[in-house]
């Protein structure tokens, strides 16, 4: 995966690669889905979700350059994949989830792979978690179409935000940086995967 998906995608720097030899994917994927987990492509953990493509992950995590006293708050991580790669770089990761099974799951996949700098905490993904926060970094794992105040209030004054914003069937992952309270956007590359259902822009009806 790392030769192949990681290294073509101009991901080199050594943090991210240590993490993504180190974690093993193949225990953050439903049983069904093991044969799948190092395949260049989003892999389906149920109930609209999914896993991101490795190339996307570790292109996230480049452009976002965690270092190892930060704070990161991540997202809709499923089983707790990016969790743990990220924690491999980071001092501490919160992952969100919103269905209690999965984030006890994600937990006891975390702690049987000797990851104690990170965990998963249960409630609405678009509310992250305030108490735990605020953050260095923030990042989501899947598509946004709207992001609420409530995870950009959590963001700490010069950290940065990584965003998969979704058009349609097309899809750009931005970084945001915080300075004077507010939030700016840049573009860093295309990728593409579903909605959560939380980031989803509402409808509008005019009659």
């Amino acid at each position: 995966m790392v030769d192949t998906q990681i290294r073509p995608s101009d991901v080199t720097k050594f943090p991210i690669i240590d993490a993504m030899l180190s974690v093993e994917r193949e225990k953050f994927v439903p049983d069904a889905q093991q044969e799948a987990a190092y395949v260049g492509d989003l892999i389906d953990l149920g109930d609209g979700r999914c896993l991101l493509e490795p190339r996307t992950l570790a292109k996230i995590l480049d452009v976002l350059n965690i270092s190892n006293d930060e704070m990161v708050l991540d997202i809709a991580p499923g089983l707790g994949y990016s969790t743990a790669v990220a924690a491999r770089m980071a001092e501490l990761v919160i992952g969100v989830e919103d269905d209690e099974a999965r984030a006890a799951e994600a937990q006891t996949i975390l702690m049987d792979s000797d990851i104690d700098n990170a965990i998963i905490h249960t409630g609405p993904l678009d509310q992250g978690a305030a108490e735990h926060g605020p953050y260095d970094v923030i990042m989501v794992q899947g598509g946004v179409e709207q992001l609420p105040d409530a995870l950009l209030d959590q963001l700490k004054e010069h950290g940065r935000i990584a965003c998969l914003f979704m058009e349609g069937e097309l899809g750009t992952v931005r970084i945001g940086h915080k300075s004077g309270g507010r939030v700016t956007w840049r573009y860093a590359f295309n990728a593409s995967a579903p909605v959560l259902p939380a980031f989803c822009a509402e409808c509008a009806f005019s009659l």
